[in-house]
């Protein structure tokens, strides 16, 4: 077997230029293959399709783009076209002072404590896949599929934990959808064209939308008028949100396009590097038996906490190194509003600015041995530039819930690694394949042997 072979599985990326119509086409496939090779080896690759757009890979240029100029980069056009219609002006789409009051309003509720406050959700939602895995016996499970239902259950619980009129199934389901028509980019959005046009294929989902929007606002209203004597869950916190600068409050419709975002990015992401994480230990089994060994002696045979998150360095290193090797959000876009300069290259007004995390993340000249599955690269963080791994973005628009998702997927992991010893399907690797994120596409296929 050659070193190669042993190899994590990848995407491939281009080595020659390719037209617009092959580059539609090759997007609509899986996004990450429109990334050239050189892209892993360069600190920005520039080029013209339809209009100029440039990869950064170099983290001081990608500080300039989040951090130092962030109003002059705002999020791009093809991004707003493929998500507005499901989740409007909330905090993943708004610009300026309309996002500014709104991340205002809801930072409150990702606060350590309210994420601890909801840990125990996190560790029911882990001991029901325990179970699950354990029932269905000696046949093999897909944990793609076991993962997005568990990572549902916990924002399902962790939004209307009052057991609230909300059809979760239908809201699954239309957000699947979604996910499934939407996300594939259209020539329309390429070319910029504006968003009330319609896009082929996102009319039915459009409907499934608009049954979605319509559950969520009777929720939201029914919540309001009755209130939550529990735990307050992410429905009470964002209701007694309140920008403290503006005073002001979210109305019912911003109230659930920033629901519904919460709701999509709450479970979908995680899911996926929870996904991704069990095929990479399922891959090194020596990696598997060190994180299992840490999970056993910290939960003892006890259910995992939120507390217990800080005990268990080695399952975090195991899922950040997931989330280097596949992001679930590939590539960030934005449009230059300005000319600028990014490693001594024009920036023009109107430029797509790209940020591909998938290539900034196995780049050459900021990781060493990059395709290799080496968890304990992240035993000294403080060492890692902090523009070189961007999973939830940085800057003032870092990702709201990155200490939501990540406790939970170490809740999780360590959870099911305590309980079971995972062998992969052979001949049944998955595909990295982005639409809008980045899937194992044909499953995460393992068996499960009790401990």
């Amino acid at each position: 077997m050659t070193a190669a072979s042993r190899l994590p599985v990848r995407v491939p990326l281009v080595t020659e230029p390719k037209s617009i119509l092959e580059s539609l086409q090759m997007a609509r496939r899986n996004v990450l293959s429109i990334i050239p090779a050189i892209a892993m080896t360069q600190p920005m690759v520039s080029g013209k399709t339809g209009k100029r757009w440039h990869m950064v890979m170099d983290p001081g240029a990608i500080r300039q783009i989040l951090l130092d100029r962030l109003e002059d980069y705002p999020k791009s056009v093809v991004t707003k076209n493929l998500l507005k219609p499901a989740i409007g002006e909330s905090l993943f789409i708004a610009e300026g002072a309309h996002w500014r009051w709104q991340r205002r309003a809801a930072a409150p509720v990702f606060s350590h404590r309210n994420v601890m406050n909801l840990s125990p959700i996190m560790t029911a939602a882990a001991e029901r896949a325990a179970d699950r895995i354990t029932a269905a016996g000696p046949r093999a499970v897909n944990m793609l599929d076991e993962m997005v239902t568990t990572t549902f259950d916990v924002i399902g619980d962790v939004t209307f934990s009052g057991g609230d009129t909300f059809d979760r199934d239908k809201v699954h389901g239309a957000i699947d959808d979604y996910i499934a028509e939407a996300g594939k980019i259209s020539l329309f959005d390429i070319l910029g064209l504006p968003d009330w046009i319609p896009r082929p294929g996102r009319v039915m989902s459009g409907k499934a939308l608009k049954e979605m929007k319509s559950l969520a606002d009777n929720a939201i209203v029914e919540r309001a008028q009755r209130g939550n004597d529990g735990t307050p869950d992410l429905l009470d916190l964002l209701l007694e949100g309140i920008d403290p600068e503006t005073k002001r409050q979210m109305s019912t419709s911003e109230l659930r396009d920033n629901l519904l975002t919460f709701i999509v990015a709450g479970h979908e992401t995680t899911a996926l590097t929870l996904a991704w994480a069990m095929y990479l230990v399922g891959f090194d089994k020596a990696v598997q038996d060190r994180a299992r060994a840490e999970a056993q002696s910290v939960l003892n045979g006890r259910a995992c906490t939120g507390g217990d998150v800080e005990n268990l360095p080695f399952v975090r290193m195991i899922i950040d190194e997931a989330l280097r090797m596949y992001p679930a959000a590939g590539i960030i876009s934005r449009t230059a509003q300005k000319a600028d300069t990014l490693c001594d290259r024009e920036i023009k007004p109107g430029d797509t600015v790209m940020i591909p995390i998938y290539a900034l993340g196995r780049h050459q000249m900021l990781w060493d041995d990059p395709d290799s599955f080496r968890p304990e690269r992240f035993a000294d963080r403080k060492a890692i530039d902090r523009y070189a791994y961007l999973p939830f973005g940085d800057g003032p628009r870092i990702c709201i819930g990155a200490s939501f998702a990540l406790q939970e997927a170490v809740i999780i992991l360590a959870t099911l690694l305590s309980r079971f010893e995972f062998t992969p399907v052979a001949g049944k690797d998955p595909e990295p394949v982005m639409i809008l994120t980045l899937r194992p596409e044909g499953g995460v296929w393992m068996t499960a042997k009790p401990l």
